[in-house]
């Protein structure tokens, strides 16, 4: 395999006019390259900052075999590789110079490449925590009995709400992102729809987010609860209402993430009908430097 059988393009729509069949062949496996593509797609180029989006088709007699994404600095991600096909990548990014901080993917994926790109560059990788588990729904399973309460979906007007849920959620995972009126627009979060579980006094305490309808796939992101308000069913319920309206929105696959180090939520999960599709896993990359001789 050689490293120009992958195609380089800053052309999201020329990308997906190659890769889009590919991707949508198997969703779950492509999600991020779906969501993203069509984030880029939707938003424009030029909303993701001074450096273009690039994307790549590696593709040899005329059947595509793999791709990847870059969008500095939000991140480099894969679809499932080979070794083979993750060192002719780690040739042609090397090649051209273009740095990239840290790589997404399946696990197996992810440390290929991390491990190609080391050869090629020198570059260390590290592998981050947490890792994740992609699962798709199979059969939802709602809990039995529900919390006492109901589910209502988020609209403009509960903006600010949306807002201060996304930022509690963000702190949590640790998610370097500024999330305000100004910002929001330019946020991951801003183009998911959201469900709020609420008591039956109206008190909000368990929120539930989910993507647009991409590929005939629905992910399902975010979930979180209060830490002083969980262990009383209030996630299960509103993961069951956002999977019900992903599934009444047309999607033949949901699927969503979650932390392997938290065995409640993957235990939760599992209960609902979720299944795992694979483990992820995002690597750094730290150049080494010689140390300065002392003055």
């Amino acid at each position: 395999m050689r490293p120009d059988d992958w195609h380089l393009t800053e052309d999201v729509d020329s990308f997906l006019a190659r890769a889009g069949d590919f991707l949508r062949s198997q969703p779950g496996r492509h999600i991020m390259q779906l969501t993203w593509a069509e984030r880029v797609r939707k938003r424009g180029a030029d909303s993701f900052g001074a450096v273009a989006p690039l994307f790549g088709v590696l593709e040899r007699g005329g059947e595509v075999h793999a791709t990847f994404y870059r969008l500095p600095p939000r991140g480099f991600g894969l679809s499932p590789l080979t070794p083979e096909q993750a060192d002719a990548l780690a040739a042609r990014l090397s090649a051209l110079g273009d740095p990239v901080p840290h790589v997404s993917s399946d696990h197996r994926t992810a440390a290929a490449f991390a491990e190609a790109w080391r050869r090629h560059t020198g570059a260390t990788p590290r592998l981050r925590d947490p890792r994740l588990r992609l699962y798709r729904l199979e059969t939802l399973t709602p809990p039995e009995p529900m919390p006492a309460g109901r589910g209502r979906v988020l609209g403009e007007r509960d903006l600010e709400q949306i807002m201060f849920w996304c930022g509690e959620f963000a702190r949590a995972v640790g998610e370097d992102v500024s999330i305000s009126a100004d910002t929001w627009a330019g946020t991951r979060f801003a183009d998911k729809r959201y469900t709020l579980w609420e008591t039956p006094d109206g008190t909000p305490v368990s929120i539930a987010g989910m993507n647009p309808l991409i590929g005939g796939q629905i992910q399902v992101d975010i979930v979180y609860t209060p830490a002083d308000l969980r262990g009383r069913g209030y996630a299960g319920a509103v993961t069951t209402e956002v999977s019900r309206a992903a599934l009444a929105a047309g999607a033949r696959e949901v699927v969503l993430f979650a932390d392997l180090s938290n065995p409640t939520s993957n235990a939760l999960y599992q209960r609902l009908g979720y299944r795992t599709l694979t483990d992820w896993s995002v690597y750094d990359f730290r150049r080494d430097t010689p140390e300065s001789p002392a003055a």
